[in-house]
């Protein structure tokens, strides 16, 4: 249970102590500041503490920010300071040294004068319009009290738990009421993690309707996507509003949002099926493109998100663009986010066909796709930005080499992305040329070869942030393409299930990597083989195999693979999360 030290002069008819319980405090009072070191140092270094002025006066939402978010070691509002484990030692050495300087007379303002001797960073979270201060006379109190009665902090609350920048969709049509959703999952004791896992089943449902192959379970689909996409807004809402953040809860969110739609797509294709149309292929190069979508807005963030000198005049042209308001709007929507393209999803499953859908959904990505690359590719090209280790680490991570690059990594005086371009531009001509034959698997060696030349030295180059979204459109793009030529029953099934597992174990190291875990663990990149492994073990099987038994081999290949990063992947992120790892940062719209 967290404890909460209050310090100074008690004032007559004050809130704060009830404040605190309410919070979960365990309220404790000093008379003085030895007293307060003494009281600090018999609460469990594992349980958070905070010091309060006992004059404090604000919102209780002010102290809810200020004392509770999980997120940050040491945190502080005007008249309060807290810290957890990570933060204790730097609270306690910040108090030492204020009774060594100060001597135990001065009890007044005492968590103020500690933060300001703090020798690590303090998150100080943005207020907004709600009060936190600690008021000198009755005058100044009484201001304070009236500046609290002015504002709804309930009000500032529920607009804090939306996020500053989300779609037009989401905006418009999604979070005017899923905020309250979520304020009354909060009051039932309902936790982030829960809603999480409802949205999953509710979207599992849609697919399960969409794979009746009936005009019905059409429409129910794409009513059940919808409700789905409400919870997934809501579980996000329900964690700024309360507060509940995780590492473990981030990670399903993230990945359960791949899940449901890689899901819908299989649930669509099997519909179709079921009215005689097989879909599987654009089913497949949906999930690809949007995959391929993703590691390119993961690969330019990482390259590009601690570079110094990081500006450019394509930058400067898109922040002046935002700040004409019809065009943040059109912007954020041609890129095609997960509401916008949700939406688009649902709509069209319950009055079209899932071929259409398709059509539709593969247009709008790679319109999406092509504009957000070009625009960084500008940007890339104009900003001399100098990228660090960390970054270039990052990006070797991404690429998800295997054991066979380390047998091929020449330092040739060729750009990391043209190899990477050439290389997989090779394989997957020679699969739609060549298909399963001889041509295919020389092309699959070359691209070994060229990978490894391409991730031979770091990845530090203006475009090398290309270099992943170049592997995986090669791995992804010649499973698609030797699963289709193979003209067998089941084929295509089979590869989405192996891209689908593939996906999941890129997914899961961008996550880590944005928890600074690094990538997975090198027994596991040795046994999946590496990117370049297995494209080369895929071209072997077509190659060597008849049509069936290529099915056959991709589905256990499928298997294996997906029980190999999801066993690895649940182990790591259940373990992050009893470890008490930090909770990844969320922000929603300041108060």
């Amino acid at each position: 249970m967290p404890t909460a030290i209050l310090t100074g002069q008690p004032v007559p008819g004050s809130s704060i102590e009830g404040d605190l319980r309410s919070l979960g405090f365990e309220v404790r009072t000093a008379t003085d500041p030895a007293d307060t070191e003494t009281l600090l140092a018999q609460v469990p270094g594992e349980e958070r503490v905070a010091v309060v002025d006992a004059r404090f006066v604000g919102h209780l939402h002010a102290l809810r920010l200020g004392l509770t978010d999980p997120r940050f070691p040491l945190a502080a509002i005007p008249g309060a300071v807290t810290a957890q484990s990570a933060g204790r030692q730097a609270l306690t050495r910040a108090l030492a040294r204020e009774n060594s300087a100060q001597g135990a007379l001065l009890v007044d303002s005492l968590a103020d004068r500690i933060t300001g001797t703090l020798d690590t960073d303090v998150h100080r979270p943005e207020l907004g319009s709600l009060v936190a201060a600690v008021p000198a006379d009755p005058q100044a109190r009484n201001e304070a009290r009236q500046a609290v009665a002015a504002v709804d902090d309930e009000a500032v609350r529920l607009k804090s738990a939306v996020k500053s920048r989300d779609g037009f969709f989401t905006t418009h049509f999604i979070s005017p009421y899923s905020r309250y959703i979520a304020r009354w999952c909060a009051r039932r004791g309902l936790t982030p993690n829960q809603v999480t896992t409802a949205s999953l089943l509710t979207a599992l449902a849609a697919a399960g309707c969409a794979a009746t192959g009936t005009r019905a379970g059409f429409v129910a689909a794409g009513v059940l996507l919808i409700a789905s996409f409400v919870l997934d807004c809501t579980d996000g809402q329900l964690a700024r509003y309360s507060l509940q953040y995780s590492t473990l809860g981030a990670w399903l969110d993230a990945t359960f949002d791949r899940a449901k739609e890689y899901a819908y797509y299989a649930g669509l294709a099997l519909g179709a099926a079921r009215g005689g149309d097989d879909v599987w292929a654009l089913a497949l190069g949906a999930m690809v493109l949007q995959t391929c979508r993703h590691i390119v807005d993961f690969s330019f963030n990482e390259a590009n998100h601690d570079a110094t000198a990081n500006t450019s005049p394509t930058a400067a042209l898109s922040d002046k663009l935002d700040s004409v308001g019809w065009t943040v709007w059109l912007r954020r929507m041609i890129v095609l986010p997960i509401g916008e393209r949700w939406a688009l999803i649902a709509v069209l499953t319950a009055v079209t066909t899932p071929r259409i859908t398709f059509y539709a959904l593969l247009a709008g990505c790679a319109f999406a796709a092509a504009y957000t690359t070009a625009g960084r590719v500008l940007r890339s090209l104009t900003r001399k930005a100098e990228r660090t280790d960390r970054a270039a680490r990052a990006l070797a991570e991404l690429a998800d080499s295997g054991p066979l690059v380390a047998l091929f990594t020449p330092k040739v005086p060729v750009p990391a992305p043209l190899c990477a371009a050439v290389g997989g531009g090779v394989v997957v001509t020679s699969a739609a040329l060549w298909g399963a034959a001889w041509p295919t698997l020389v092309a699959a060696l070359a691209y070994v070869a060229l990978s490894g030349a391409a991730v031979s030295r770091p990845l530090k180059g203006a475009l090398d942030w290309l270099v992943p979204p170049f592997f995986r459109t090669a791995e992804y793009g010649t499973v698609l393409i030797l699963a289709a030529e193979s003209e067998v029953n089941g084929a295509l099934p089979a590869a989405f299930g192996l891209v689908a597992a593939v996906a999941y174990h890129h997914y899961d190291t961008v996550y880590r990597i944005r928890g600074d875990a690094g990538a997975p663990p090198p027994w596991l990149m040795r046994a999946i083989g590496g990117h370049e492994g297995r494209t080369l073990v895929v071209v072997l099987l077509a190659v060597v195999l008849t049509a069936a038994q290529f099915t056959v081999a991709l589905t256990v290949l499928a298997v294996a693979v997906a029980l190999l990063v999801l066993l690895e992947s649940i182990r790591f992120w259940v373990s992050a999360h009893r470890q008490g790892a930090p909770a990844v940062h969320d922000e929603g719209e300041p108060a």
